[in-house]
This record gives C-alpha cells, structure tokens and sequence, in this order.
C-alpha cells in the first residue's frame, strides 16, 4: 500500500442552524505527525468523529487511505486506529485481558492476539504492567493502554483526540514521547489546543476555528507567516556546550541578528531581521563560529503569535 493519507472534502456539519463544520476541505498523507490545532469548540472533535463514521457529515466526503468512511467504513477504517475522547477501562481488568477484548472485537485472529497485544504494549512501554489491575492505574497509565488499543490492529493511520487532555504534567510528557515514536512509522492526526504540544511533537499543523480550515502546511511555513508580518524571524538554538560571553557577544554581533536572549546555559533565543536568505545565512555563520550548535527550531512563542493571528483573521 502506498503513503497513508487522510482526505476531506468539503466537510460540513450543521445541528440545526449551528455548523459545527463549514466546507472543511484539507489533505495530509505520508508518515509523520500531524497536529489539529484550534479552541475549544472550533470542530475539531467533530472531523475526528466524521472520519471514524460515528457521526455522519452533513455534506462532503471523508477519505481514509482514498475510500469514503461513509461509503466502505470497514475498507476505510481497516488500516486505522482511533483513540477519540478518553474512553473507560472496566477497572477490574488487567492491561492484557481488556486488549484481548479488544483485539476480539477488531477480529483479529485468535492466533495472533498475544503477539499483538505483546507489542502494542511495548510500543506504549508498559509491558510490566500488563497483569496489573487497571483500576490502580494511574490516568497516565490508562492513556497509553488507550493508545495500544488504538495500535491492535497495526494500522497505518493513527487518529488520536487530545490524547494529552487530563493527564499531570509527567503522563503528558510519557504520552507526547510515544506519539513522537508512533510518528517514524505511522501518519498520526493528533486533535490538539496545546500549542506548546503541537510544537514539540508535530511535523505539520491545520489550524481550524469556527468549522472552518485557516491553514494546513509545515509549521515553519505556517509560523512564517507571522514572521513575514512582524519583520522579525524567531529562532531557539541548542548548544553541545554551556555559551561563554564570547560565545554570545560573537553571535550578536552577526548581521541581521536584533537580539540573543539565553534560556539556559545550553539554550538561546535568537531574534533577527526577516528577509530572503537570512536564515539560511545566519545558520552558516554559527557553523563556521563553532558554537556547538546541535538544533535549531521556532519556539512555541512563535506558534503561539501565528495562532492568534489566524484566529483573529478568521473570526
């Protein structure tokens, strides 16, 4: 089979006179991660639902891998796995029983069950678990046996609803670290209003609000375009080594570069003039510095400036 991919087109759902969704039409494919970013109540849990058929759409079509979810759900839906909302485990089940319920109810061979179930396990690193009662889970622990669930069927297409959503900061950390391993070989659609989560773990975004799509690209482009508007290019770079005055002073003293402000001894952020190549020029520079530089990424500052103003725009 080829790349897996998501399609939607011209997706509208209305309840009454409210459309939750409006001609939302948008297309991503490949292996990667792809966040859905929007507020509370933009549609976001909506498409998820169209596209697992539990809710039809008043109009348009939503394709899993080229087939409609309406017309063929078991075709399109055979290489998918879901996690939508924060289903309930019967908390008297151990992780292993509650899966092989599920793997049952997916159809999967009885002779294959344990080695799914097995793997999906460790995929969520939670083999050591598994004869544990699920009830003395703690919520964190409960997600990522939600997410195996979702890999049982050893799909291509992972669609996770705000998987994060409830969870302390520890089991946030544990369940973004799965779904950026998820990501290497599966297309994951992950719902989302954590711009900071998009940030860290997303390749892509689409943003949406009110129903409607504003933008589906990378997120350099998409927080480009903040850049464009502001004139001021945002960049955190990382260092091998803790960054002396020397280190800094030579940094700023870079053409273009408006400001250098440390995160922590190891991390700066990096203002400077927007323009063609500027970029490209910049990073040269610090090689040929040798600063220790090992990566460089826009902050979820920046994000969070594109978002606003998109959502502004869009209202």
């Amino acid at each position: 089979m080829g790349n897996p991919s998501l399609e939607a087109i011209n997706l509208t759902k209305n309840y009454g006179s409210f459309a939750a969704l409006s001609n939302l039409s948008l297309k991503v494919e490949g292996v990667k991660c792809v966040g859905f970013l929007g507020p509370n109540g933009a549609g976001k849990t909506t498409t998820l639902k169209i596209f697992t058929d539990l809710i039809r759409a008043s109009a348009g079509a939503a394709l899993i891998n080229g087939v409609s979810v309406h017309e063929n759900k078991r075709k399109a839906l055979e290489g998918c796995g879901t996690l939508i909302e924060s289903p309930e485990i019967y908390p008297s089940l151990t992780p292993n029983k509650a899966l092989a319920m599920v793997a049952e109810l997916h159809g999967i061979p009885r002779s294959e069950r344990a080695n799914r179930i097995e793997q999906a396990m460790a995929e969520v690193k939670m083999g050591e678990w598994k004869e544990k009662k699920i009830g003395k889970l703690s919520k964190g622990m409960k997600q990522r046996i939600n997410i195996a669930s979702a890999l049982l069927p050893a799909p291509q297409i992972l669609l996770l609803d705000e998987p994060t959503t409830g969870l302390d900061p520890r089991g946030m950390a544990d369940v973004r670290e799965i779904v950026k391993s998820l990501k290497k070989n599966h297309l994951v659609f992950m719902s989302s209003h954590l711009l900071n989560e998009v940030s860290d773990v997303c390749d892509e975004v689409a943003i949406i609000d009110h129903g409607k799509l504003l933008v589906c690209d990378t997120l350099e482009k998409v927080t480009s375009r903040f850049s464009a508007a502001s004139k001021v290019t945002v960049i955190e770079i990382s260092l091998s080594k803790p960054a002396g005055e020397a280190t800094t002073a030579g940094i700023r003293s870079l053409p273009n570069v408006i400001s250098l402000d440390a995160i922590d001894s190891r991390n700066l952020r990096l203002k400077f003039s927007t323009g063609a190549g500027n970029q490209a020029r910049l990073l040269k520079m610090l090689g040929d510095m040798d600063v220790g530089m090992t990566s460089f990424r826009a902050p979820s500052s920046v994000l969070e400036d594109t978002y606003m103003d998109l959502i502004k725009d869009g209202a």
